[in-house]
């Protein structure tokens, strides 16, 4: 393979140096087309890359629907999440790509994420501690369906994995594919497609003379480190254009029935791909990472994961800012050697000292983290009681390190409060409510006949924005929309992005939340302020013109409002507009019928406000 171990896209740690990492000296064998029998009598398929030499050495599995075949060839092209194989095997890790059942020429039927693919990485795993190159530690690694298959793996507990590295997951597909009853329509549609695409193409085509070349073109340096800057709404948009190539709709047709169709709502089917309830069973050491911007897709089930886990001593967490995970994935490649240096070959290297979960605070002056951090701390100007921010907030915090990153015990960070800011019915979003009042906004709804609104017509969106800030305000933890609304239709949608609005009217997408509202039911016993629970498994109709009330989670996420910048929150019914702001360029499927949706100045936006530090 023609990997660039010197020059890996995305940052490399979250902050810190590590010592006694193992340094790359061997070259690269490669096995391919390898069988992995699993207990129903169906035989896997992986690649197995590992030192060119005699001896053991710990695995490190990456399991997908993928194609195994270009986990190397490069962005565009390629999906490069399994990790860059030269940077494992010349430091002495055997790195097995796996085909997940259904895919790649392994046998059997693709299950999407359910039970019986977390038995196949149980055997997996079990299959690889066996091999005559394997020392019998295994640990798992690779983002996205990557970092979901060690999930599954870790669950089903087999004996010989022992650390694993799941870096953007997802632990609830319902959760992943429709957003409180939302559909994702934007991304599970070409993601089927282009399952349905990939899986119908022949080993022989993966490897064939073109595609090493393009292999080859696409791995030169500069070309490869250009694309360090590529994300996922990159990727999705990538995803999208093959829509329209013809695919074989079995089973991925049939899958995106089940999904949008024949399971509208939570039930057995979501359940038995929801591994929430399980991952309390897993004891061994887990890193999760993620980066902010992910914000529809893999971010909501880092923190599940981590609330899950608080049992388990051995849990890391780093999250990082723009450009914090690249395509192809090159990221935290540092960061993931010391952690299976030390649980695979007990190297003592530092991954376990300090605080467990590390973080970029994105509109600080250290937010570029995949470029040169800042460097040391400014004080922060001293602040004046704000109709935005209220009173000022007593205590310490601990300052960012020199290098520019936070540190925290716990989820959200120690002293963490609640601002509550009122959709006011002027527009402003603030702390007094001022003049009772609403706002209204409409949604065209499907069957109509009418494409495009009329001048007369309510807006589509609204939004509500804060005075400027008066002095920094640091934004990190659970962030709630407690809305008040009316609507004429029996059901509708909420879509909620919240922004940070710069001196010069530049808008940057900080998180968003989305709501079924007909899914509106509200877990009490498992909510907390900021974190309202939505089972969605039961649809209660909307009473037509009356106020209702919803209590609308936005993932959570970590902003600095600098002074001089406004907090805006925007709120619509239906985001396939392409005027209407969609992060990552996520979009859902439309909701009800036609609608004037009424927004109540009672309404309260939720912001978790860390204490002012002490210089």
């Amino acid at each position: 393979m023609t990997a660039l171990s010197s020059h890996l896209n995305g940052p490399q740690t979250t902050g810190r140096h590590y010592r006694n990492l193992t340094e790359p000296t061997h070259s690269v064998r490669h096995d391919v087309n390898v069988g992995v029998p699993v207990r129903d009598g169906i035989t896997l398929l992986a690649d197995v890359h590992r030192p060119d030499t005699d001896g053991r050495f710990p695995a490190l599995i990456a399991a997908s629907p993928y194609p195994r075949q270009i986990q190397d060839l490069g962005a565009p092209m390629g999906f490069i999440e399994a990790g860059n194989t030269e940077f494992w095997v010349s430091r002495g890790y055997a790195h097995v790509i796996a085909n997940v059942r259904g895919t790649g020429g392994s046998g059997g039927t693709f299950g999407f994420f359910d039970a019986q693919e977390r038995r196949d990485m149980y055997d997996l795993v079990e299959w690889a501690a066996a091999q005559p190159w394997c020392d019998g530690t295994v640990g798992m690694i690779g983002i996205s369906y990557f970092a979901m298959t060690q999930l599954e793996a870790a669950v089903e507990k087999p004996p010989h994995l022992k650390a694993i590295f799941p870096v953007a997951v997802s632990a609830d597909l319902f959760e992943a594919a429709s957003h409180h009853g939302l559909v994702s329509s934007s991304f599970l549609t070409p993601f089927l497609s282009m399952m349905g695409l990939t899986s119908g193409r022949s080993d022989q085509f993966w490897r064939s003379l073109p595609l090493q070349i393009a292999r080859k073109v696409l791995n030169t340096g500069p070309l490869h480190r250009k694309f360090g800057t590529m994300n996922g709404e990159a990727a999705v948009t990538v995803m999208r254009q093959v829509l329209k190539i013809p695919h074989d709709p079995h089973p991925w047709d049939d899958l995106w029935l089940d999904a949008f169709v024949r399971h509208p709502l939570r039930d057995s089917w979501w359940d038995d791909r929801d591994l929430t309830p399980l991952l309390g069973d897993i004891e061994i050491p887990v890193y999760l990472g993620c980066d902010w911007e992910n914000v529809p897709l893999h971010l909501p089930s880092t923190f599940v994961c981590w609330k899950a886990l608080a049992h388990n001593p051995n849990v890391r967490m780093g999250l990082l800012g723009q450009y914090g995970l690249t395509w192809p994935w090159e990221s935290l490649h540092t960061e993931a050697l010391a952690w299976f240096d030390h649980w695979l070959k007990g190297t003592d290297t530092g991954i376990m000292d300090g605080p467990p979960i590390r973080y970029v605070l994105p509109g600080a002056d250290c937010s570029n983290v995949a470029g040169p951090r800042a460097r040391g701390n400014t004080p922060l100007a001293e602040p004046d009681d704000s109709d935005v921010a209220g009173p000022r907030a007593r205590g310490n915090t601990p300052l960012a390190e020199p290098d520019g990153w936070r540190t925290a015990e716990q989820w959200p960070p120690a002293g963490t409060t609640h601002r509550e800011l009122a959709l006011r019915a002027d527009g402003k979003l603030a702390a007094d409510e001022g003049e009772p009042g609403t706002r209204a906004l409409m949604t065209l709804g499907t069957g109509t006949g009418r494409v495009r609104a009329s001048a007369i017509d309510p807006p589509a969106l609204l939004d509500w924005t804060s005075a400027p800030m008066e002095y920094d305000l640091d934004v990190v933890g659970d962030i709630e929309l407690r809305l008040t609304a009316a609507a004429t239709a029996t059901d509708t949608a909420w879509l909620v992005t919240l922004q940070d609005i710069a001196p010069d009217g530049t808008a940057a997408d900080v998180t968003a939340g989305y709501l079924r509202a007909g899914l509106r039911a509200v877990d009490d016993d498992a909510s907390t302020p900021g974190a309202p629970v939505l089972p969605c498994r039961t649809a209660v109709a909307v009473p037509v013109g009356q106020p209702v009330d919803y209590r609308i989670p936005l993932v959570p996420n970590a902003r600095r409002f600098s002074t001089g910048h406004r907090i805006r929150i925007v709120v619509t019914s239906d985001d396939q507009n392409p005027e209407t702001p969609a992060i990552m360029n996520f979009r859902h499927a439309s909701v009800g019928t036609s609608s004037i949706n009424t927004v109540f100045s009672s309404s309260r936006l939720l912001l978790p406000v860390l204490p002012r530090q002490s210089y």
